[in-house]
């Protein structure tokens, strides 16, 4: 099975705008770009001001396409989202009038701020690239993919978000407070306007589909699928989980792993790519005990120490 390198140039040109935009944050860029060739929806967490949303602004403008922002509030309706169907007089039939969710990008920006009723009505979009108003099934554009962003839960006004919701994201990422010569950096630039507005497109919808059909094309050696899922199942056997991550935990570690893989130009995936994402796939999934959570354990210490208990393979078939 041929594998083909993806384009370098085009990789670098998405990451170079991000980059732009939001200053020291490559590894988090890195981690934005695999949940895109992997076709995977991710929730951004973090207080406010820290650029979740120019962020996701950022990557909208690099790759074109339909983009869409949500600003979630307790008044927010489902038909808000989904759209609605609603009666012509002149043409004396019901006509449905789509929502913002039917396009190729949706920031759902401080998603826990939404009623538990609203966010539910994103599960069927999120899992079967579809919604259903009125009895009536549309299917969404392809690709489509969700980027949620939520404040901290101790904030005011904030809701948590279902854990059915939270197995539908792929990852999860928290950005953090820049360095201090990367703030200042941040500050002196907006003197001439903020960095998002010079950003051009520099990639097209077409280009991203045929990236993410060359990462179902990567190679997982029988190996490296045994010790994922030894990992995910481990999450369900540690003494300080109450529930582990699901078997769809499973399949996302293992899109995103190729994912990575193919980023960095190879066909097959190793360990490390299991290693490196595990944590950020993994987390938003469990919940811990009462008595873990009591003491400050960490859900992504947690998967630490059930990655430090897992045998890694030596030898893989490529």
């Amino acid at each position: 099975m041929e594998v083909y390198a993806p384009d370098q140039q085009l990789c670098s040109a998405i990451r170079s705008n991000l980059q732009s935009v939001i200053l020291g944050k490559e590894r988090e860029i890195e981690l934005v770009l695999i949940a895109l060739l992997a076709g995977g929806h991710l929730l951004l967490e973090d207080v406010p001001g820290t650029g979740k949303t120019q962020l996701v602004k950022a990557l909208a403008r690099s790759i074109g396409g339909d983009f869409r922002r949500i600003q979630c509030n307790p008044d927010l309706l489902p038909t808000d989202i989904t759209g609605l169907t609603i009666y012509h007089p002149r043409e004396e039939q019901f006509i449905f009038r789509p929502g913002p969710i039917m396009s190729h990008l949706v920031l759902a920006d401080e998603i826990n701020r939404a009623t538990t009723k609203t966010q539910s009505a994103l599960l069927e979009a999120m899992e079967e690239s579809s919604v259903t108003v009125d009895g009536e099934t549309y299917a969404l554009p392809s690709p489509f993919i969700l980027i949620a962003t939520q404040n901290p839960i101790e904030f005011e006004g904030t809701y948590l978000l279902p854990e059915a919701q939270m197995d539908r994201f792929m990852m999860k990422l928290s950005l953090g407070y820049p360095g201090e010569a990367d703030e200042r950096r941040m500050v002196m630039a907006r003197e001439s306007g903020h960095p998002s507005d010079a950003l051009t497109q520099v990639a097209s919808i077409e280009e991203i589909i045929a990236l993410q059909q060359q990462v179902e094309r990567v190679h997982a050696d029988e190996a490296v699928g045994d010790y994922l899922v030894r990992i995910v199942r481990g999450t369900r056997e540690h003494e300080g989980v109450q529930l582990g991550a699901s078997p769809r935990a499973s399949v996302a570690l293992m899109r995103a792993a190729k994912a990575r893989a193919l980023m960095e130009q190879r066909e097959y995936i190793i360990p490390d790519d299991v290693k490196q994402l595990a944590p950020h796939v993994l987390s938003h999934r469990l919940m811990l005990q009462p008595s873990s959570r009591l003491r400050g354990v960490r859900a992504e210490t947690v998967i630490q120490d059930v990655i430090e208990r897992t045998k890694a393979p030596v030898r893989l078939e490529r």
